[in-house]
């Protein structure tokens, strides 16, 4: 049985048939769901997580490690532990930042089967789950403007949903969001995205994209060289008011 889900379902004074009216699966699915691995759909795990204040990771343990790649568990783990994540992304929109339909057309483009992509927009979408903890880590996120500019599916629905999303986040309290002007000219950001992880006993880690794979690492000579380059990248970015107002624009633009 899974008494985590149980545990979850009693505190919140639900049953698995009011979970089911709720979701909108038949109650005998819902009453599936207390047995050892039996996992919902990811959009349903994601419905019931919410309606019980619960993270995906909570009541199903093992969910988001099924699809993630073995490099990509370390890095989530640093994720979740960390005291601060200073993030500069060149062309998309940070993970922690995404929407599901967003995170959906990133991955879509790949190769992978349509259940593969469900797992992983799931996993990606409950990271976000760190932005609203009790004690939230503070998330500084620079991002080029041109990761708000380039269009995602057939109109420009995808991208009004997913900016207004950005705005959310930049008003939350441990999250402060700061664009760099489209008619930047050459800035060291050009040279990729990176992430800046410090933890609460004071180690730095970074991260490092790639085409292929990501990389992390905690060597203080590359991290040196990564804060120097952060610290250049910040000093192009607009101030976080400004940029909360350049986001809403280019979300009123997106039609």
């Amino acid at each position: 049985m899974n008494h985590g889900l149980v545990a979850a379902m009693a505190e919140a004074g639900e049953t698995a048939d009011s979970l089911a009216g709720q979701v909108g699966v038949d109650p005998k699915t819902a009453q599936r769901w207390v047995n050892p691995g039996r996992v919902p759909r990811p959009r349903h795990r994601s419905q019931v997580a919410a309606l019980l204040g619960r993270d995906v990771g909570d009541l199903w343990p093992d969910v988001l490690k099924r699809r993630e790649p073995a490099w990509f568990r370390a890095w989530a783990e640093v994720e979740r532990e960390a005291a601060a994540l200073r993030w500069f992304e060149l062309a998309w929109v940070p993970g922690l930042f995404q929407t599901e339909a967003y995170a959906r057309a990133t991955l879509a483009m790949t190769n992978l089967g349509e259940e593969e992509v469900d797992e992983l927009v799931s996993a990606r979408v409950q990271r976000q789950a760190i932005l609203h903890r009790t004690r939230p880590p503070l998330v500084v996120v620079v991002l080029d403007e041109a990761a708000l500019r380039r269009r995602v599916g057939r109109d420009g629905a995808v991208m009004r949903e997913q900016c207004e999303h950005i705005a959310a986040c930049a008003e939350l309290p441990g999250v402060r969001v700061h664009v760099v002007p489209g008619d930047t000219p050459m800035y060291l950001g050009m040279g990729g995205p990176f992430i800046l992880a410090e933890m609460p006993d004071g180690t730095r880690v970074a991260h490092q994209d790639s085409q292929v794979r990501a990389s992390i690492t905690d060597d203080a000579t590359e991290i040196t060289t990564l804060e120097d380059r952060w610290a250049r990248i910040v000093g192009e970015a607009l101030p976080w008011a400004p940029s909360l107002d350049l986001v809403r624009k280019v979300a009123a633009s997106w039609t």
